[in-house]
Formats: structure tokens, C-alpha cells, sequence
């Protein structure tokens, strides 16, 4: 399988969501097209993305002449136009783009742009707003959703690991959850083994399913 990390990618719609992802994108030096139709969105990036044009990408032809077709990697980050997401998601699809990502903000949204041919479809708010709610509830410092119904948390030790080797603690047999760093009050994290001892004041690492990784947090 060929090695795409350094492919270039286009990024269409430049609101606040795809503004972000391509001066990101840009900040690790992949290389960016980002094309929006509005051309005030266009001008205020003009000094931080090397390469943004204003255009229509319901257009098959302004997609053709701004040379779409080469790329391997497309996102598609318009949101509040559906239609017009719907419309330049196929047009990448039959353009040959091999890896399209595609933003919805409803899940019939998303079920339609997979069903146009989206490799992948994203869901900015609803995975924030889950997120948030999540450290809100004050069950989690932070939540990261890694695949589907897997992630990693960042939380506080439940009692019952305290003062126990992780290697003794039966964690991983009681849980399905596994613990992969350590931070003190005071330091920094570090990767944690068998012999690691935690204490109440420690901030870690846990991994695993989701429903595992709240049973935990449950416990008092």
C-alpha cells in the first residue's frame, strides 16, 4: 500500500471548520488547495494558506481547471449547504478522488453522503458537543473518541486501584480497560507498566470501549 501522509489535500468550504483543518494541515506541511465561493473568506486567508482560490465546486468544470482530479485526498467541509456538500461530494467521487471526507451536521446528512460515495463522514459538533459533555459531567478531564465505540480518557484513578500495582489491580480483567500512562501533582506523564502504583492525586490514561471506560469512571 502506498504511503499517502504527504499527499496534498483540497480542502472546499473555508468556514470555521475547514479554515481550521487547512491552516492545520498547513502548519505540518502538507500541501493545500482550499477553495471557497465566497471571496471576502478567500481574501482574509490569502496570508496564511499558500495556495486559496475563490470558485464554485458545483461547477465539474472549475473543479477540472483548478486541477482536482489530481489529489489524492479531498475535504469536503461545507456544513449549513447541504445540498451543495451533497452535490460537490459526488462530483469528487466520480472525479476518481480516492480518499473523501465529507462534514454533516445531521445524521440523515451523513447517511447521504455515504451514500454518494464519502469515504468518510465527520460530525464536528456532535463530537464536540459529546465531548464537552462529557468533562462538563465531570466524569472525564478529557475524552478522545479513537474509533467507533473505542477511545481514550483522561481521568482520575478510581479508589480501588489506589495504592495497588496495576499489574495486581485486575484492571484489565475487570474493566476490559487498560491504563497506558501515569501523570504525578507535579511531573509529567509516563508510560505505565505492571509495577506502576498509582495514587489519588494521579491524572492517567485509560483506553478501551467506551461503555468499559464508563463503567470505570462510575466507581467511586
Amino acid at each position: 500500500m502506498p504511503d499517502t501522509r504527504n499527499e496534498p489535500v483540497v480542502v472546499i468550504g473555508l468556514g470555521r471548520f475547514g479554515t481550521s483543518i487547512a491552516l492545520e494541515l498547513a502548519r505540518h506541511g502538507t500541501e493545500v488547495l482550499a477553495i471557497d465561493k465566497d471571496a471576502k473568506q478567500v481574501q482574509s486567508l490569502a496570508g496564511r494558506l499558500t495556495q486559496v482560490v475563490t470558485a464554485d465546486c458545483t461547477d465539474l468544470e472549475a473543479l477540472k481547471q483548478l486541477g482536482v482530479p489530481d489529489f489524492y485526498r479531498a475535504v469536503v467541509a461545507i456544513g449549513t449547504d447541504i445540498e451543495s456538500s451533497i452535490l460537490i461530494t459526488s462530483l469528487l467521487v466520480e472525479l476518481e478522488i480516492e480518499d473523501v471526507w465529507a462534514k454533516a451536521i445531521t445524521e440523515h446528512h451523513g447517511r447521504i453522503l455515504q451514500r454518494v460515495g464519502a469515504h468518510h463522514v465527520v460530525f464536528p459538533e456532535h463530537e464536540m458537543g459529546e465531548r464537552v459533555a462529557r468533562m462538563v459531567s465531570g466524569q472525564m478531564l478529557d475524552y478522545l473518541q479513537i474509533d467507533k465505540h473505542f477511545a481514550l480518557a483522561k481521568i482520575r484513578p478510581p479508589r480501588e486501584i489506589v495504592g495497588v500495582p496495576l499489574g495486581e489491580s485486575g484492571l484489565r480483567s475487570k474493566y476490559g480497560v487498560t491504563v497506558v500512562a501515569v501523570k504525578g501533582p507535579d511531573g509529567q506523564f509516563t508510560y505505565a507498566s505492571n509495577e506502576t502504583t498509582l495514587t489519588y492525586d494521579d491524572v492517567i490514561l485509560a483506553v478501551g470501549r467506551e461503555e468499559d471506560i464508563e463503567r470505570l469512571v462510575e466507581k467511586p
